[in-house]
C-alpha cells in the first residue's frame, strides 16, 4: 500500500461496505477497502437472492396442486429433479455474485485482502501491513449461529451458507428456528418434495408479534408442513442419521437446517482493547442516526451492528457513514420506516411500529380478512391488522400474513412515511378486483374506531 495515511479505511466488502465505498468515492479516492474471505455479499451469495430463486421454483412447482380443480390435466407427470433445481439456483446465484464482484474489481489496488485488527482508533494491522486512516468504518457482517454442541455433526447440519451448495436435496429435514429464513426455506423445501418439520423455541413465527396475525400464520403454514412451537430442539446423531427431540415429539431426518439467526463478526477486531464500550448485546455503542461509535473516528454499518438487518438499511448505513466519514462533524439522518418481509406464501410482513412496540401506548386496530373476489380466484387468504392513533387516526404500523403482502407492506410504509391519517389513506384510489381492496377494508375498519369526528365519505369535497 503506497499511501501513508488514508482518509477512510472500510473493513468489509458486503452490501454496507460497498455502499460506503460508493459514497466515499464522491468525495475522495484516498481510501482502502479491507476484506476477509469471499466476495459477493451475504445477500447475493447465501441470502436474499439464491433463497428467492429456490422459493420461485418451489412455488411454480407447487401450483400444480390446483391444476385439476381448474380443469388442467396431466399435472401428475410433473417432477422436481432436485439436482437440476439446485443447479439452476446456483446458476442464478453465480450471476448475482458476478455482478457484485465486478463492482469490487473496479476498486482496483485500493482493495486489500486480509483480517483487520485495531492497534489504535486510527491504526489497523492487516497481515504485514500497518494501515493508518483518519476514519474507519466497520462493515464486517454476520455469521450463522450454530449451537456449540452441533459443531461435531459436520455435514448433517446446514445453514444457508451450505444449503445452496447441496447437489441433491435430502428426503427429510427439520428446520430449527422459524424466523424469516426458517419459514421461507421450510415451505420451499416442502413444496419441492422434502419431508419438512419446523421447530421453534418461540410461539411466534416470522418476526410477528400480533397474536391474531401470528395465529393465522401458524394455521395457514401449518397446513403444509408441521410446526412444533414453544420447544427447544435437542439434536443427536446415530449412524449418520439425526434425531431431533422437541417437547414430546421426536423426528428422525437426514439433515437439519439451522436458522437460528446470525451473529456479528466482531471477534478479532480488538475493539475493547482500544476502549470502545459495548452494550448488553455485545455490540459497540453507536448512534443510529450518525452511525458513529461513541466519540471515536469509527463508524459501524450493516448487519454487524445488529439493528435492522435488511439490505436497503445496510445500503443506507453505507451512504450515511460514507458521508459522515468525510465531515468534520457527523450529521444525523432520519431512518426509513421499518419494513420486514418474509417471502413465504402468503407473505408475512411487518411495517412501522409493531403490535409489541405499541403495547405501552394507546392505539386502535383495523382488521381485514382476505376472503373477497381476487383472493378466492388466487386460492389464497390471510389477515391484515393495521394500527393507528385513537384520536387522529394517524397510521402507525401493521402486521400481516397476506397474498401479495410484499406490495401491501410497501403501500403502508409509504403512507406512514407521508404521515397520513386513515382518512388521508382512504382518499387514495383502489382498483377492483385487486388484493389492495383488503387494505381498504382494514382502513375502513380502523376509521370507525377513531374517537374524533370523521367524514361520511372516503372522497374529497371540491372547495
Amino acid at each position: 500500500m503506497s499511501k501513508k495515511v488514508f482518509d477512510v479505511a472500510v473493513i468489509g466488502a458486503g452490501t454496507a461496505g460497498l455502499s460506503t465505498v460508493s459514497e466515499i468515492q464522491r468525495h475522495t479516492d484516498n481510501f482502502v477497502l479491507i476484506n476477509k474471505g469471499e466476495y459477493g455479499t451475504t445477500c447475493a451469495r447465501v441470502g436474499c437472492m439464491p433463497s428467492k430463486v429456490l422459493i420461485q421454483v418451489a412455488n411454480d412447482f407447487y401450483s400444480r396442486k390446483i391444476f385439476a380443480k381448474e380443469g388442467i390435466k396431466g399435472s401428475q407427470y410433473l417432477e422436481a429433479k432436485s439436482d437440476l433445481v439446485m443447479k439452476y439456483v446456483r446458476s442464478l446465484r453465480d450471476r448475482f455474485v458476478k455482478s457484485v464482484i465486478n463492482d469490487v474489481r473496479k476498486i482496483g489496488d485500493k482493495n486489500l485482502q486480509g483480517s483487520a485488527r485495531f492497534l489504535d482508533p486510527t491504526i489497523l494491522q492487516v497481515g504485514p501491513h500497518i494501515i493508518k486512516a483518519r476514519k474507519v468504518i466497520i462493515a464486517t457482517g454476520t455469521t450463522p449461529v450454530i449451537p456449540s454442541d452441533w459443531l461435531n455433526l459436520k455435514n448433517l447440519i446446514l445453514t444457508t451458507d451450505q444449503l445452496f451448495e447441496e447437489k441433491i436435496l435430502p428426503s427429510s429435514m427439520v428446520t430449527v428456528g422459524l424466523g424469516p429464513i426458517g419459514l421461507e426455506m421450510g415451505q420451499a423445501l416442502h413444496r419441492l418434495g422434502v419431508k419438512m418439520t419446523g421447530v421453534g423455541q418461540s410461539k411466534f413465527i416470522g418476526n410477528l408479534s400480533d397474536p391474531v396475525v401470528n395465529g393465522y400464520a401458524i394455521k395457514l403454514l401449518g397446513l403444509e408442513f408441521e410446526l412444533n412451537l414453544g420447544h427447544e430442539a435437542v439434536v443427536k446423531e446415530k449412524n449418520k442419521k439425526l434425531t431431533i427431540t422437541a417437547g414430546k415429539k421426536t423426528y428422525k431426518v437426514e439433515k437439519v437446517l439451522a436458522s437460528l439467526g446470525r451473529k456479528p463478526n466482531l471477534s478479532g477486531l480488538g475493539l475493547k482493547e482500544i476502549g470502545i464500550k459495548f452494550d448488553k448485546n455485545e455490540i459497540p455503542v453507536f448512534n443510529i442516526n450518525t452511525l458513529q461509535v461513541g466519540k471515536f473516528p469509527i463508524f459501524i454499518v450493516g448487519d454487524v451492528k445488529h439493528y435492522r438487518s435488511v439490505l436497503h438499511e445496510a445500503a443506507d448505513d453505507g451512504r450515511i457513514a460514507g458521508f459522515n466519514s468525510m465531515q468534520k462533524k457527523p450529521q444525523a439522518f432520519e431512518r426509513r420506516i421499518p419494513l420486514n418481509i418474509t417471502f413465504c406464501d402468503p407473505n408475512i410482513a411487518t411495517v412501522g411500529k409493531t403490535f409489541e412496540s405499541l403495547t405501552h401506548e394507546k392505539f386502535i386496530t383495523g382488521e381485514s380478512i382476505f376472503d373477497s373476489g381476487r383472493s378466492i380466484i388466487l386460492g389464497s387468504t390471510g389477515i391484515l391488522r393495521i394500527y393507528g392513533k385513537p384520536k387522529t387516526g394517524l397510521l402507525l404500523g401493521a402486521e400481516m400474513i397476506a397474498p401479495a403482502g410484499e406490495h401491501l407492506a410497501h403501500l403502508i410504509a409509504c403512507m406512514i412515511h407521508q404521515k397520513m391519517t386513515v382518512f388521508d389513506a382512504l382518499k387514495l384510489p383502489i382498483y377492483h378486483p385487486t388484493l389492495e381492496e383488503g387494505l381498504r377494508h382494514a382502513l375502513r375498519d380502523l376509521s370507525k374506531q377513531v374517537t374524533g369526528l370523521r367524514p361520511r365519505l372516503d372522497l374529497e369535497k371540491i372547495k
